[in-house]
């Protein structure tokens, strides 16, 4: 029987939990929860301003509760709007929530310059009509209460953007720290268009509305393993697995 590494993952969401576990599994690797480990609940402030800052930070934390004695994965991910000059970006897990109509108001992440370039769609609709909209949202009643929100916020700011300008891709970062060795940092992004709706109950966060490149349907209603196939998170731990071959050494059981 083939020998079994085990990761221990930073990710408190259930969902990117799944999916990591699902895409490393074939390929001799056993993914656990932070819980698992022993890590207890906590939550991580993502003060960074990159994918990658927020990633290794992530792994950091949860590497040295672990003692820095367990190979440690993170992912920080996110939907990038072209119209929106890239937003919600590293803010797309808590979007609706986040104080002005796009990732260029003011927030917690110090100096981190994310909306140069934003398009301003600024309305009088404040963040709280998302969350009454995710509340009347029942077709995705399944999905979280955030999650909704962040989905309405983003078709909301993206009202009167033809289809030719809806442009964006899903981001992935994962890092993965080793005891005694340099970091592994990967990153997967796949292309695609924004729909003007929601379609399909599969995924999670913003599958619904994320039609990717070459398909003419949402993550949402794609088969799990199709989307590991082809997704960004899919893509990046791809990568990592080819990293990690390079250097079973480094894998302990």
């Amino acid at each position: 029987m083939a020998e079994h590494k085990t990761i221990v993952a930073a990710t408190t969401n259930a969902h990117k939990l799944a999916e990591i576990a699902a895409i490393l599994a074939p390929l001799g690797y056993e993914v656990i929860s932070r819980a698992a480990a022993g890590v207890p609940e906590f939550e991580i402030e993502e003060t960074g301003a990159t994918f990658e800052e927020n990633s290794l930070l992530k792994a950091r934390v949860i590497f040295d509760r672990l003692g820095g004695q367990s190979i440690t994965l993170a992912d920080d991910s996110g939907i990038e709007a072209d119209a929106l000059g890239g937003a919600p970006g590293v803010f797309s897990a808590r979007f609706a929530a986040m104080p002005g109509d796009t990732n260029h108001g003011d927030t917690n992440h110090g100096d981190a310059n994310h909306g140069d370039g934003a398009v301003d769609r600024r309305s009088d609709h404040g963040d709280a009509a998302d969350f009454s909209a995710a509340d009347l949202n029942t077709e995705q009643g399944h999905r979280s209460r955030q999650d909704r929100a962040n989905n309405a916020k983003l078709l909301r700011l993206l009202e009167g953007v033809p289809a030719g300008e809806r442009t964006g891709r899903f981001v992935s970062v994962i890092t993965c720290l080793r005891p005694g060795e340099e970091p592994l940092v990967c990153r997967g992004v796949v292309e695609g268009q924004i729909d003007f709706k929601e379609t399909g109950k599969a995924g999670f966060g913003y599958d619904p509305m994320f039609i990717p490149e070459g398909y003419d349907h949402s993550f949402g209603l794609f088969a799990p393993e199709d989307k590991n196939a082809i997704s960004h998170r899919g893509k990046a731990l791809e990568a990592l697995a080819e990293k990690l071959a390079k250097d079973k050494s480094a894998l302990k059981p």
